[in-house]
């Protein structure tokens, strides 16, 4: 029987041969952003083999190559580096639940090569994923190839379905690349505002959905005297680390996966990453796992903190596309959207400035514009949070939540979004209006 160096050595290539595996109509598929493999990807852009072929990723981070459709087709699952040439036409966008990819990548496809930067292999042949389990890990059963980039500066990680054995292996290449960062957020007072606010939501044995940004920095920053915290998110960031090591966080009274750390994916500077190395208290699963809305149910004191572009009077909230360009996309906010609402004691929360624009223009409208996405719907959204305050949306009628909303923009905008919401018989006309309105009809 081989050694398991004797297997390495006889699967370890150059990422031209590793990517000469592929077949005609192959579907290849990377990890989030921090699994991505940049010299596989470099390898595979380059052949000239590619026929029929695709190649699924999301929040990419390596280059995207205008390449003909008919040699690789290129679908993001949420945008990043490759937002411009989706804009163009050249990437297309696959509309998508963040939990469902697992299920909709094998509904799509016969043959799958899962390619992703990988750690170092143990004592015991296994390589880990790394940063991103996300989808990956949920096609390792189901792919017909498995080719890996050997980074010796990926972390070694624990999780479910989050490694993989060197007899499991098609080819490996070894690679040196620095792994993607992104550095911890600036914190600005509206931030710093909304994150308080939101912060004293919480309560002490809470379980967190969170993830990178300036508000959730600033959210994390004012948890650390909280007592008993958990998560479960789908991303992790820096500043999970300020919470562990002051104590609030230790996951005791979570309902699931209890004592860890639970998330799908990490990304932030070289700190987290080194923190992340062989730290057992981090669990990493599969996204439909971490992002099931069954799972996510479970956590009956769960928290939810999300992000949003601008919100309607009906408290709809479009996440993901500008007025001229599609920007991102759903995301998980669906997900734990739908799974907080069915949890026992669940919170969702949905924070934004109360402007944009250099407080030109109101991220509360009476409309979302037209061609906007509803990326979480009125009967999903709970709370909206501004540095103005929180409005709780669940349980209140639309004149209700057209007050409450009001109240969170910024003052500037305040009157014109009560006319717009009279005009729109979401609130009744004041009576001196009415009469005004009456003698300009009878006049």
């Amino acid at each position: 029987m081989k050694d398991l160096q004797t297997k390495y050595n006889e699967k370890k290539m150059s990422p031209e041969d590793a990517i000469k595996f592929l077949s005609p109509g192959d579907a290849v598929v990377y990890p989030i952003a921090p699994g991505e493999p940049k010299l596989l990807h470099d390898a595979l852009c380059q052949y000239e083999g590619l026929d029929d072929n695709k190649l699924y990723r999301t929040l990419t981070n390596v280059p995207t190559y205008d390449l003909p459709k008919d040699k690789l087709k290129q679908i993001s699952i949420f945008l990043g580096g490759d937002r411009q040439l989706m804009n163009d036409g050249v990437v297309e966008l696959l509309p998508n639940h963040f939990g469902d990819t697992v299920d909709l990548i094998k509904m799509r496809e016969e043959e799958i090569v899962l390619m992703f930067n990988a750690s170092p292999m143990d004592e015991k042949g296994y390589f880990s994923l790394g940063l991103a389990n996300a989808y990956v890990g949920g096609l390792l059963d189901s792919a017909s190839k498995i080719i890996i980039e050997v980074n010796e500066n990926c972390p070694y990680t624990y999780g479910e379905n989050h490694h993989v054995h060197i007899d499991d292996v098609t080819a490996l290449i070894e690679s040196s690349e620095p792994l993607p960062t992104i550095p911890e957020p600036v914190i600005d007072e509206k931030s710093e505002a909304i994150g308080k606010i939101i912060a004293d939501l919480a309560p002490d044995g809470a379980t967190l959905q969170i993830g990178y940004g300036s508000v959730p920095s600033a959210v994390m920053n004012n948890l650390t005297t909280k007592k008993r915290l958990g998560f479960h998110t789908e991303m992790l960031p820096d500043k999970v680390i300020d919470l562990y090591n002051s104590g609030s966080l230790d996951n005791t009274q979570k309902e699931t996966y209890v004592g860890k750390t639970v998330t799908t994916f990490a990304m932030g500077t070289p700190k987290l990453y080194e923190w992340l190395h062989k730290n057992e208290d981090i669990y990493f699963v599969p996204v439909n796992q971490s992002n099931s809305i069954r799972e996510i149910a479970k956590e009956g004191n769960l928290y939810t903190i999300n992000a949003t572009i601008q919100v309607d009077l009906l408290g709809q909230c479009n996440s993901e596309k500008l007025p001229n360009k599609y920007y991102s996309s759903t995301g998980g906010q669906s997900d734990f959207g739908k799974g907080v609402r069915m949890a026992e004691n669940g919170v969702g929360i949905i924070a934004l400035n109360s402007t944009a624009a250099n407080d030109t223009v109101s991220t509360i409208v009476p409309s979302l514009y037209a061609g906007a996405a509803v990326t979480t719907s009125k009967n999903d959204v709970d709370y909206i949070v501004t540095e103005y305050g929180a409005a709780r949306l669940k349980g209140k009628t639309i004149n209700e939540r057209v007050e409450a909303l009001i109240n969170i923009a910024h003052p500037r905008f305040r009157d014109e979004l009560r006319q717009e919401a009279i005009k729109l018989k979401y609130l009744a006309a004041e009576t001196d209006e009415l009469e005004e309105t009456e003698e300009l009809v009878l006049a």
